[in-house]
Order: C-alpha cells, then structure tokens, then sequence
C-alpha cells in the first residue's frame, strides 16, 4: 500500500481531537451515500416506467406503420401491396382507416376515434391480449358488424356488452355540406358491441375498433386508409425491413418503427430522466462541501504533522496526496454505500412493491422499477469524478496557500 493511502486511511478513521472533524466526515460520507442511492432508484424508476410503457404501446403499435406524406388517407396501391407482401421480413399488414366520431349510447353522447381494422390486425399488434370483458369479435359468422370499445369510453357513456341497445355512431357527412338537419349533416349507423379493452387511459378514452368496411361506408370513403399497419419476423433486423419497405413506397409516404411513432413521447422521458439526473448530480455537488469542509479542518489540525513528515524527507506531492486520498476515500465509501442502499431499495420495490401506484391498473399495482448495470457504472462514475474535484481543488488551494511553506 503507498504510504500516503496508508496514512490517508489512518486519518480518516483514527479518532480527531477535534470531535467536529469526525462529524463533518461522516456527514460528508451520508451525503455522498444518500445521493447516490437517490441517483440509482430515480434512473430505476425511469427504466421501470420505460419499460412498462414500452409494454403498452406495443399492445397497439405495429412493428412498422406506413401513412401519408400529406393528407390523412391514401389509397394503397395492390401492386406495391403485393411487393410489400413480399419483402424478407414481413410476417403480414393490415389495413387501418381513422376518423373521429360522435357516439351515443342511450342518452349520453362521447366523442372518440373509430378505427375500422381488417381481420389482419390482431396478427399485427397484441391489441386482443388486453382484453377487460368479451372477446376482440368484429364480425360474426352472419356477417354482423361489432365494435370493441375502450373501457374509457365504455364507462362515460355507461355502456356494457348486451346485444339489446346498440351502439349509435355519427360521422360527418362529406356530401351532407352544411345543412343544418342532422340526418344530412351526419352518416350515422348503429353496431354492437362485442367486447371492451384496457391499454392505457388516454387510449381507452379514445378508440372504438370495428370491421374496416364499415368504417369506410360511414367516412364515405370506399377505398382509402389512414395507414399500413406490418408485423415483422423475429429474425428481421428491423432497419433493414424499414428501408426495404420506403424503397417500395417511396417519398410520398412516411414508414416508422415503433419508436418513431412515439418519438415525442421517448424523447420527452429521456428529457425528464437527463434533467433528474442533472439536478441529483448538482444536489451532489452541494454535499462535496462537507468534504471541502472536512478537509480544511484536517488540514488545520495535521499541520504539526505535515512538519514532522517534510522534516522526516517528504516533499509536496506526498503530503498533498495524503489528504487528496482522504477526500477520495470519503467519496468511495459513501459512492458504494448508495450503490448498495440504492440496489437494495430497488431489489424490495421490484419483490415486495412496497410504493403503490394511485389508481387501478390490469398492468400492475406498484412502481415498476429495473436496475442496469449501465446506470450504476455511471452513477459510480459521476460521483468518483465530483469526489476527485471536491478533493483535489480545496488540498492544492489550502497546502500551497498555508501549509507548504
């Protein structure tokens, strides 16, 4: 062992005659112990938030999803259709249409989202796995039309599966122009409901699923959709498929992964996570000047000693190195104490799930919470290198400016 990490580790937990030192010490070691098991839990909860809704939307996003450049519908055209069908990759699609809608149920009214799907989307996206009650039907075997509604919906309007009280649904009429009777203005028909589901709030009070050609009778529109849903093979690497895919599309069309298709929503939770983690690490810095202070002090105090070691042959470089490592040691200690404290409160959140979520949730009841090891290396990382500045700093200042004469 060098001889100043030696006589650093002896200062550092040999008794002071200053009781204040020992003090400001072990403050320093719980404050640099407390932020960073602070710094762990808070990107855990980011990576467990992230990964539930990572989860979400992949119960309702497709792998890729094909729209248009410009405008909401596009036709698809069946020989690019046909390519599409073809490219190495490409497990199936589905063809979507959008448009929003009145509904009205009894006597309560809402306004939501009908998406008619064709009997391909449940192979694309996992959207029947999250089923709340019945079943994802949208035609029976007589051909009758169903809608599965999101249990947002569903509540407001006081709706239930029975196949008594249908479902009345009313779309702008693009032919109706502005009259002012409702049975010109609006294309309504009605349909009942099959079954209802639950992803996430926002959705649930959003969407009504029901069969493609129904949909497209009520938006007047024969032949359009609003986008080309595509599940892919496991095996594909999913760049590749994407460009494979704009190559047979062209400009005209917008084809995104499914984290394009909630970029907004990734880049504002990185966001959220860059700036914690940057007001835990200033929340860091401000606890270093315990260590600053703990320093000076030890400095003050040791300065016969550091007399008897110049007149023993040491020079500058040791003894500004002994009280370096002391600073040092303050920051290892307590940077492993929070790692471990961090990852134990993680471990009894992820077993236990002592912190419940607000609400009721088919998801689950409780923070999600995932530890990696990327996030410990770097919390580890950041915390050593404040440790090194609050050290190093404040002994070349104070030994140059006091002591080394």
């Amino acid at each position: 062992m060098k001889l100043s990490l030696y006589i650093a580790r002896r200062y550092l937990f040999a008794k002071k005659s200053r009781n204040a030192i020992n003090v400001i010490s072990a403050v320093s070691v719980a404050g640099v112990g407390v932020g960073t098991m602070a710094l762990i839990i808070i990107l855990s909860v980011f990576n467990g938030l992230e990964t539930l809704v990572t989860s979400i939307f992949n119960t309702v996003d497709p792998d890729l999803k094909i729209t248009a450049a410009e405008g909401k519908t596009f036709v698809p055209d069946a020989a690019k259709l046909k390519l599409l069908s073809e490219v190495n990759g490409v497990s199936c699609y589905s063809l979507s249409i959008e448009e929003n809608a009145l509904l009205k149920y009894e006597e309560r009214q809402f306004i939501a989202t009908i998406k008619g799907v064709d009997d391909n989307y449940i192979k694309v996206t996992s959207i029947d796995s999250s089923m709340w009650e019945g079943d994802f039907v949208l035609r029976a075997e007589t051909g009758r039309p169903y809608a599965v509604v999101g249990v947002g919906i569903a509540q407001y309007i006081g709706l239930r599966i029975n196949f008594v009280q249908p479902l009345w649904i009313y779309v702008p009429s693009k032919s109706g122009g502005s009259s002012m009777i409702p049975e010109e203005a609006f294309n309504n028909d009605y349909i009942f409901t099959s079954g209802l589901f639950q992803v996430e709030q926002e959705y649930d009070s959003k969407y009504v699923y029901v069969p493609l050609d129904f949909a497209r009778k009520l938006i007047e529109n024969k032949d359009g959709v609003s986008s080309i849903e595509i599940r892919l093979t496991g095996s594909v690497e999913e760049k590749k498929a994407q460009k494979d895919v704009t190559e047979i599309f062209g400009s005209g069309y917008v084809v995104q992964n499914k984290y394009e298709q909630q970029e907004i929503f990734y880049k504002v939770m990185k966001s959220e996570r860059l700036a914690i983690f940057f007001i835990l690490t200033l929340i860091l810095i401000i606890a270093s000047f315990n260590i600053i202070g703990s320093l000076t002090m030890l400095i003050i105090e040791k300065e016969r000693d550091i007399e008897i070691l110049k007149s023993l042959g040491a020079d500058n470089s040791l003894i500004r190195k002994i009280f370096i490592f002391e600073g040092w040691l303050i920051s290892i200690i307590g940077a492993f104490a929070g790692l471990l404290l961090g990852f134990v409160v993680c471990w009894l959140q992820q077993t236990y799930g002592f912190v419940k979520l607000q609400g009721e949730t088919l998801i689950m009841d409780s923070y999600p919470v995932v530890m990696a090891f990327p996030d410990f290396a770097l919390v580890l990382s950041t915390v050593l290198l404040i440790g090194f500045w609050a050290a190093w700093y404040p002994v070349r200042y104070l030994t140059k400016k006091y002591l080394i004469k």
